[in-house]
């Protein structure tokens, strides 16, 4: 990867020339973005995010932490020890330099959970997104699951995207039978320099609360949004 989404961020914190971001998936044309949206405050935050924040407590684990805003929100204004990751090196560097005390880049399938616990692990701005494809869904509830205290929980966010498919003349939706239609391909383009293509995933409600269910996590629906967005929390039964 060549790490185009943290390079954004990272000239934007440096104030570096600083352009949008150009994203595009599999069922969606180009679309624009802007970088300053990354960096928003609490109050700008749409009410998912609120809600999510102001229900962590304890040590946090911020995946795929970005810029960094919901780290510092939770590490300044909260007083809680938290520990930002993301893949991004840039997107950790921004972190850094925005003051975040615990910023590390790397996967959180390459955690050590026997070394480290904590009492809430966030996944925000389509959290489920890192776990790619729907068969991968496992993999990712086990590994937050063994991370998690006792009486921890993981807050994770994520939309149904079957809005996004035409409906039949009976109200059904014609989508694609070769795979789940939340699996999309993301492309990301900055400074006329695309990104190698990545798979994201967009989970469903009952699809998530059915693999919580074969996995061992209680899944309840804390908050829905004004898209199609929701917010979960998952615990161990």
């Amino acid at each position: 990867m060549k790490d185009l989404f943290g390079k954004a961020i990272l000239d934007y914190q440096t104030n570096n020339a600083h352009e949008d971001l150009i994203t595009e998936t599999s069922i969606s044309e180009e679309d624009v973005m802007s970088v300053a949206y990354l960096f928003r405050s609490f109050e700008e935050m749409p009410l998912i995010e609120e809600k999510a924040l102001e229900l962590a407590k304890g040590k946090v684990l911020d995946i795929g932490s970005g810029a960094g805003s919901h780290s510092l929100y939770l590490q300044n204004e909260k007083g809680l020890d938290v520990t930002s990751i993301d893949i991004s090196a840039n997107a950790i560097e921004c972190c850094k330099l925005r003051g975040l005390k615990n910023a590390i880049e790397i996967d959180v399938l390459d955690l050590d959970a026997d070394a480290t616990k904590f009492d809430t692990i966030l996944l925000l701005m389509n959290g489920t997104g890192i776990f790619g494809r729907l068969e991968k869904v496992p993999a990712f509830l086990q590994k937050l699951k063994s991370l998690l205290n006792p009486g921890g929980h993981i807050l994770i966010d994520s939309s149904d995207i079957i809005y996004m498919f035409d409906e039949d003349e009976d109200g059904g939706k014609w989508i694609p039978s070769d795979n789940y239609y939340g699996e999309v391909t993301f492309t990301v383009t900055y400074k006329n320099e695309k990104e190698d293509s990545f798979d994201w995933l967009y989970l469903d409600y009952n699809t998530l609360q059915n693999a919580c269910f074969d996995n061992g996590l209680k899944c309840e629906l804390i908050e829905e949004g004004e898209h199609f967005d929701y917010l979960a929390r998952l615990s161990i039964e």
